[in-house]
């Protein structure tokens, strides 16, 4: 495995294995900001980890679905073999059911013909395991050194040195689509839709369970996402790192998508991202289920899953909202960008009990947009026109989604002007779209694929293939009264100064009544200090170029113009310092 094309199927970077620059350093949007781990803490190599199986005579290497665990393997057994060792290695894979068996304990988790929708899975990892073969993995007693490996591996009844072996959901997703990897359970090369919904349904929520129970009791944790090299750190110093980062300030890595609809202002405003694609749709500020969190040290950089974080320091993270959500961490920041590309298609999101019943989610996605940026013309398709007739329009998309013809959709959906710093609020069931022209950084739940598209202005996907509707489920769950006046009325934000001084305003850009999350906005000329009273806040730069934030914790970091950071609850309190040359604008988001 030495050509990186056959591996991953993208056009985005791979996370550089050295850091050559930090945050700190960093000027303009950083894409892959760190957090310092400690001289010496981080090491890279194959051979660098051997040296740590001396007083074991057992290795368990478990990690995430998609490591390319046999390559790991053969490499430290070549170097062990070298020393003159002999060597065992035992995969996990051939302790699992046969796939036949796995496929009709997962069946009902994907949502039968669904291709988008399954029901997140209650399952366990040892569920995918017959427990007779697992016991015999380590039955060479002759063997200095037995490697038993792959994702399940903490599960055999030896006791050995324990790693594991994390990888990003962004390159999962690069390595499914590239067909180098398959699906936990299986040796079939899916298509790459339906790949994503197993992980998202299955894979993932098995893994995330399995981690969360080994996450404090690893010995070491390794990035897996560089072919051919390894990086890895003590489970003891990256812990403590986390233990840091929970009561200071903290970015994860951001990453970066196209889409049919996808625009230029990410393309033009954003360094260090390949300039040579079609568009970029999405960045994936904060959308936790797949965002990394990078650590350096010794000028390496190790991206672990944001899950380690909350696994270890959900209560420091989330404070008083942690009994309420767990290790779910409930607010997200994404960017929708369609400038000088398409809209967004004509949709909405699942209410509460809709996505509890039929999806097994917690809470469930509801929105707002915020308008980042915005050219003169842009606009917001946002609730129904007053005179709105249910059944003529549901005849209307399902005639245009069978004859493929274009309807004037404005005929029922209201279009509103979007200026910079509006705020649009979509409570569940709202029927929305951005329009072209729009920079929007999307305040939201966390919960983020449930999304029923209803019109898609008869457009492909970026393979050319119809993109799928969900007609049928957005009419489960439309509020049709969300019409007329009082969609301006009810679903425009309209901000309010709650204090201000020389120095500061702070306003309040009210959300809906169904949001879970509420906005703040700072408007600030010299500094501010800001209580987190217990609550976790996610924040975001929308004017100006630059801030400094400290903790009361003596921590200090900068940020700049559209990068979002966290403060958790645990902080205490900050103070944000105004380091552009005129006044900034600060958007803060909190649990209600």
């Amino acid at each position: 495995m030495t050509d990186e094309s056959h591996l991953r199927k993208t056009d985005q970077y791979l996370l550089p294995l050295f850091a050559e620059k930090t945050v700190a350093d960093k000027e303009g949007f950083n894409i892959f900001p760190s957090h310092h781990l400690g001289g010496g803490k981080i090491l890279s190599g194959f051979d660098t980890l051997v040296e740590t199986f001396s007083d074991h005579k057992v290795v368990l290497i478990d990690g995430y679905q998609g490591v390319f665990f046999d390559e790991i393997a053969n490499q430290l057994a070549h170097i062990l073999t070298d020393q003159g060792k002999k060597v065992s290695l035992q995969s996990t894979y051939t302790a699992m059911y046969p796939q036949q068996n796995i496929e009709t304990i997962i069946e009902p988790f994907l949502g039968g013909g669904d291709p988008v929708f399954g029901k997140v899975s209650n399952l366990l990892l040892s569920d995918f395991f017959d427990k007779k073969k697992l016991s015999q993995l380590n039955d060479d007693v002759t063997a200095d050194i037995t490697i038993i490996y792959g994702p399940g591996a903490f599960l055999a009844p030896e006791n050995g040195l324990k790693i594991y072996i994390d990888l990003p959901k962004n390159e999962l997703q690069f390595r499914a689509r590239a067909k180098s990897i398959f699906n936990l359970g299986s040796n079939v090369h899916d298509e790459p839709n339906l790949m994503y919904k197993r992980f998202y349904f299955v894979d993932w929520p098995v893994l995330n369970r399995h981690k969360a129970t080994w996450a404090d009791k690893v010995d070491i944790i390794a990035d897996g996402q560089h072919p051919g090299d390894i990086v890895w750190a003590s489970g003891t110093d990256l812990r403590q790192g986390l233990h840091e980062i929970s009561r200071n300030v903290f970015r994860v890595r951001p990453w970066f998508e196209p889409g049919v609809w996808g625009g230029t202002w990410i393309m033009n405003h954003i360094e260090g991202l390949n300039k040579n694609v079609k568009n970029y749709a999405w960045s994936f500020e904060l959308i936790t289920p797949e965002n990394g969190i990078i650590f350096t040290a010794n000028g390496l950089n190790l991206e672990i899953s944001f899950d380690f974080l909350m696994y270890q320091e959900g209560s420091s993270v989330l404070g008083s909202d942690f009994d309420r959500f767990g290790f779910e961490f409930p607010i997200r920041f994404d960017f929708l960008d369609t400038f000088e590309g398409g809209n967004l298609s004509v949709q909405c999101h699942p209410k509460e009990e809709y996505i509890k019943k039929y999806f097994n989610e917690n809470f469930t996605q509801e929105e707002t947009y915020y308008i980042l940026d915005a050219a003169d013309d842009a606009t917001l398709y946002l609730g129904f026109q007053d005179d709105i007739d249910p059944s003529a329009f549901k005849s209307a998309l399902q005639s245009s989604f069978e004859n493929e013809q274009a309807i004037n959709i404005e005929k029922y959906v209201q279009k509103l002007p979007a200026k910079k710093h509006d705020l649009f609020l979509i409570p569940p069931g709202t029927i929305h779209a951005s329009g072209i022209n729009n920079l929007v950084l999307e305040i939201s739940a966390t919960p983020y694929i449930y999304t029923f598209k209803m019109y898609d202005w008869v457009r492909p996907d970026l393979t050319g293939r119809p993109r799928p509707l969900n007609i049928n489920r957005g009419f489960e769950n439309l509020d049709f009264t969300r019409k007329g006046s009082k969609v301006e009325a009810e679903l425009v934000s309209k901000p309010v100064v709650i204090d201000s001084t020389v120095e500061w305003t702070l306003w309040h850009l009210p959300t809906h009544q169904e949001h879970l999350y509420d906005v703040h906005r700072i408007s600030l000329t010299s500094h501010i200090k800001i209580d987190t009273e217990d609550k976790c806040h996610v924040l975001s730069l929308v004017q100006g170029s630059k801030i400094r934030v400290e903790t009361k914790n003596g921590y200090k970091n900068t940020f700049t113009y559209a990068e979002t950071f966290v403060i958790p609850a645990a902080c205490e309190s900050y103070s944000i310092i105004n380091e552009s040359d005129t006044e900034v604008m600060i958007i803060k988001a909190f649990v209600k």
